[in-house]
């Protein structure tokens, strides 16, 4: 592994507006090279995009490294309330080993000590020894495998209505005032999973954004599980697809079946939109969750490592958890 050498000349500061097609491109080509394709793949025109949504969602959670007046790498912080998360961290490919990610990351675990964030982590290659040093530096260990997973939807897929007592919304379909109290209905499922946890501005910046939607199950009158999906140019999910970049349930021993249900709701969204393919993360270690994925059809497309801090027992990464989500 080559030994970074650090350069005196580099400024971090915050990610202007106007760089954000540049730090787009940035983020292709980085990729591309680390894993090895063709070079000219990052450079075609993507509908998929990581860098607008997240900056637009919270200008101040992104930092930015220059030199010589261009841009030359990223770093985008997520707030999930006591959770945070960062990522894509990339540098542009002839700046690598100039010590330009490590000076990214240190104004980063900043941005989590403003927010008060209890727990963190990151998703990242396994195969890279290189990688995990580095965050390593940081506080952050490995832990668990996480797959990326695909389902093809047809066009009318057998997605049965759902049966009472459990009813289908969305946040689209809601007045301006029920709003706040949907969200808040979402905090109270993801707070008895683990304490805090918050998806208040992902669910924000899709509503405000109009990145997809969040679709939300009911068991009777209480929120059973919600799915905060992604889907068309400019999200995160690219034309053709719907991304669940985040989806959980109430835990108990209703879980499992709330799980489908809600998993029923993303496809019959799906299928109403046209999309023919639907996407989402799950970690490992909450098998019961990716064994529900694995027999409704879902393939794992790749994998990485969710590197975390605290001990093997933090987070919510556990057996019985039924939550989706990557952390890219």
């Amino acid at each position: 592994m080559a030994t970074p050498r650090p350069q005196s000349d580099i400024i971090i500061r915050p990610l202007r507006e106007a760089e954000l097609g540049e730090a787009s491109r940035i983020v292709r080509v980085a990729f591309a090279t680390f894993l090895g394709l063709p070079a000219e793949d990052p450079r075609r025109p993507s509908d998929s995009d990581y860098v607008r949504p997240r900056w637009t969602a919270d200008p101040e959670a992104v930092v930015a490294a220059e030199h010589a007046g261009n841009l030359i790498g990223t770093n985008f912080a997520s707030n999930w309330g006591s959770f945070g998360f960062f990522g894509p961290l990339t540098v542009e490919p002839e700046y690598w080993n100039r010590g330009v990610a490590q000076m990214l990351l240190a104004p980063t675990m900043g941005i989590f000590d403003r927010w008060g964030t209890r727990h963190q982590g990151l998703f990242t290659f396994a195969q890279s020894p290189k990688h995990m040093a580095l965050y390593q530096k940081f506080g952050f260990w490995p832990r668990d495998l996480v797959a990326v997973m695909a389902k093809e939807v047809p066009a009318a897929p057998a997605v049965p209505s759902l049966l009472a007592p459990y009813v289908m919304t969305s946040l689209s379909e809601a007045r301006p005032g029920e709003v706040a109290r949907l969200i808040a209905a979402c905090r109270e499922v993801t707070d008895n999973i683990f304490a805090g946890l918050d998806l208040e501005r992902e669910i924000r910046a899709v509503h405000t954004q109009k990145l997809g939607d969040t679709i939300l199950v009911w068991d009777d009158s209480k929120l059973a599980g919600f799915a905060i999906c992604h889907s068309g140019p400019g999200t995160e999910a690219g034309s053709g697809a719907c991304y669940m970049k985040f989806a959980a349930v109430r835990p108990g021993r209703r879980a499992g079946e709330s799980f489908e249900r809600l998993l029923d709701g993303v496809e019959g969204y799906a299928c109403a939109r046209g999309v023919p393919k639907i996407t989402a993360g799950v970690n490992l270690a909450r098998r019961e969750a990716f064994q529900a994925m694995r027999a409704r059809g879902f393939r794992i497309e790749m994998q990485g490592v969710a590197m975390e801090t605290g001990d093997a027992s933090s987070g919510y990464n556990r057996a019985g958890v039924y939550v989706l989500d990557d952390w890219r």
